[in-house]
């Protein structure tokens, strides 16, 4: 089992930036691929970012290439999402994930609200 949780989150106005952070306990963290996934109100849950159990494998959605940065500390059991240059279509509950199976993401944090205002 594995425990994610979420924090981070909040209102922020366009033009600014954030940063999520997704600690994990439970399993030895750096075993396994994490990712971000956001779904707006009404929309899909849609992946952002995914980062390899060392970093050195990176996906970005197209939406937040060169606006947002995946990275791990292993150390700290904690992967994070920065987000620069946020867009109020970047409003959405964001989730972390982790794949234990190395197929699918198993396990899911609780979320955290983000809302950009413009």
């Amino acid at each position: 089992q594995v425990q994610l949780l979420v924090s981070g989150g909040g209102l922020a106005q366009a033009g600014v930036s954030l940063r999520l952070s997704c600690a994990a306990s439970g399993r030895t963290f750096s075993n396994y691929g994490m990712g971000w996934f956001r779904q707006a109100s009404g929309k899909e849950r849609e992946s952002v970012a995914a980062i390899n159990r060392i970093g050195g494998s990176i996906y970005y959605a197209d939406s937040v290439k060169g606006r947002f940065t995946i990275s791990r500390d292993n150390a700290k059991n904690t992967v994070y999402l920065q987000m620069n240059s946020l867009k109020p279509e970047n409003t959405a509950v964001y989730y972390c994930a982790v794949s234990t199976t190395g197929y699918r993401y198993d396990y899911w944090g609780q979320g955290t609200q983000v809302t950009v205002s413009s």
